[in-house]
């Protein structure tokens, strides 16, 4: 997994091996059933390759400020670059998917080959190559896929496929280009314009770049993870997904394969932290929007994750699909989407306490749904949740408790304010016993830690999100910290939670979240020394995945995964803050 790099259009994501082989594609959304899918099928999966015939070396790199990758074959005849972008248009996202492989030759001769091999949609269905009076299309579960380009070979439709190759010389350009659409007639874009689209890609990526600003400390980590959340932003209604993949395995033995694919309200409250102080506007207010209308739509009570369409999704099934490397099962959907977890409220309150400090003004639908959820907070909190891990059983988890702490903390600032409506003093009374609780429940004097739930001595690193809180940045979350290092750390990375070293890899997040917690408790040399690390293990195109093992730094989980990328981010401009506070 480590091998794969992204690209996206706003609306879909396509993963590139080193090898050139485009192992998952989905058509026309993100979440859209992949009709490119090798990454969980290797034989039957379908992928398109662009590679020399010839044995080959690769390096590779995203074009500077894009998400347009360059990769570059050597081979003992020759070298030659291969330029990959999902093509965006004039005034945004194309109506249609365009990927666009754009091959130059650097010197010598090099004969590649490529492919276009539609798989069977998960095992459901089987693709078709069909005769048209403007060529050969390609035809599998309501997406047709249409094939164009310049000088790249002669090829003769197959049954269920197209392939061809050509022979590259310096100076030479040629092109493939693969286009969709699902239940919609398709477009043949003329090659030469879509080679010219691929430059126009690359200048929209370059001017969305500009509008990102950030020049604190590890500058150049923090926006090519920018860039890796954009690929997550669904651009037609401003909804975040998770993970752009589902179903790539956590444990060894495929005990923990999810789909991510849907958008979880921490993970939106978390990228609109990212994007507000990044000053990027139109980000923000889609996805603020979108948050909102879908909470109403659902409400009142907040859902853990919600389809990127804004719909409530289904629960999870299982195709007869071998899995990444054999390791099934193959997922579609998610279980944890019936469970209770009170830390969504501390993620929505936090992100709308940072839209109001931002000079925005909330609406009167608003100001009443968000009064409505504190109440709701103030009767949750002494309930029993699945906690931030989606965990089997319910327990009352410290940092759930501390989740509605936060909601409340922020509720009773956006009153005081005028923001919202409602008498912030039963808000204050239920803030100050959730905060009372925690410290005689929480805490540990034998561990002398905050501990996962009252009664046991198991650690969570959950609770270091409660230093960037403010719930505590003193002696004991400085202990809390050294107690989860010493338990769970494996150099900079960090387990989730006891008993978790023996199940999964570390969880690439909580590095972060032990650097910006050392921060916080004043530990900043610390805090700067993991950052490094932790910032050196990304791939070599700077994405990380969900979790990475602490042995061999191989990924493991979904990717890209934006927990990951949002805690470098989040850090990064934490330190950067404080250091500007001296």
């Amino acid at each position: 997994m480590r091998g794969y790099a992204g690209i996206g259009d706003g609306r879909t994501v396509a993963l590139v091996a080193r090898d050139g082989s485009i192992d998952w594609f989905p058509i026309p959304s993100l979440d859209s059933p992949p009709v490119f899918a090798a990454l969980l099928d290797a034989e039957q999966g379908g992928r398109i390759t662009m590679a020399p015939t010839e044995e080959f070396t690769s390096t590779r790199e995203y074009v500077p400020g894009t998400n347009v990758l360059r990769t570059t074959f050597t081979t003992d005849s020759g070298v030659v670059t291969v330029t990959d972008a999902l093509v965006t248009g004039v005034a945004g996202r194309l109506p249609w998917a365009e990927l666009a492989r754009r091959v130059d030759g650097i010197s010598g001769r090099v004969e590649m080959a490529w492919s276009v091999e539609p798989g069977q949609v998960l095992r459901t269905v089987m693709p078709w190559v069909s005769d048209t009076p403007h060529g050969a299309v390609m035809r599998v579960d309501g997406v047709t896929l249409a094939l164009t380009g310049f000088e790249h070979g002669p090829h003769e439709p197959g049954t269920h496929s197209l392939a061809g190759s050509f022979t590259t010389s310096e100076g030479s350009r040629s092109l493939v280009c693969v286009s969709g659409t699902l239940r919609e007639p398709i477009h043949l874009p003329n090659p030469w314009n879509v080679d010219r689209g691929i430059d126009r890609t690359i200048r929209n990526w370059g001017a969305w770049s500009e509008e990102f600003s950030f020049d604190g400390p590890w500058a150049d980590a923090v926006q090519r993870s920018a860039l890796a959340l954009k690929l997550l932003i669904h651009s037609p209604n401003g909804s975040i997904a998770a993970a752009a993949t589902t179903s790539l395995p956590e444990a060894v033995d495929g005990s923990k394969n999810w789909d991510y694919r849907y958008a979880w309200v921490r993970d939106v409250a978390y990228t609109l932290q990212a994007l507000i102080r990044f000053g990027l506007r139109e980000e923000t207010q889609s996805a603020v929007s979108w948050l909102l209308s879908t909470i109403r739509l659902h409400g009142p009570s907040l859902q853990v994750f919600y389809g990127l369409d804004g719909s409530l999704p289904d629960g999870a099934q299982y195709p007869d699909v071998p899995g990444w490397r054999g390791k099934g099962p193959v997922v579609v959907g998610n279980d944890a989407r019936n469970q209770r977890q009170l830390g969504p409220y501390g993620d929505l309150f936090d992100v709308m306490r940072l839209y109001v400090g931002q000079g925005n003004v909330l609406d009167t639908e608003t100001a009443r749904l968000l009064a409505s959820v504190a109440d709701q907070a103030c009767d949750d909190w002494q309930k029993p949740d699945a906690g931030m891990w989606e965990l089997e059983t319910e327990r009352h988890y410290t940092s759930s408790k501390l989740g509605c702490w936060q909601a409340l903390d922020c509720a009773v600032q956006l009153a005081k304010e005028g923001q919202i409506p409602g008498d912030p003093r039963r808000w204050e009374v239920e803030r100050d016993d959730i905060a009372a609780w925690v410290h005689e429940h929480g805490w540990s004097e034998e561990r002398q830690s905050y501990v996962m739930y009252p009664g046991s001595d198991a650690l969570d690193a959950s609770i270091l999100l409660h230093a960037p809180s403010g719930f505590d940045r003193g002696e004991r979350m400085s202990k809390t910290i050294d107690a989860l290092v010493a338990e769970l750390g494996r150099g900079p990375l960090l387990y989730r939670y006891s008993g978790m070293q023996n199940e999964e890899a570390t969880f690439v997040a909580c590095g972060f979240w032990v650097a910006a917690a050392l921060a916080c408790v004043g530990r900043r040399d610390e805090a700067k020394a993991a950052m490094d690390e932790l910032v050196a293990l990304g791939n070599d195109v700077g994405l990380y995945a969900e979790m990475m093992d602490a042995d061999d730094l191989s990924f493991a989980g979904n990717l890209p995964q934006g927990l990951s990328h949002l805690a470098l981010m989040y850090t990064a401009i934490l330190i950067g803050e404080l250091d500007g506070e001296e």
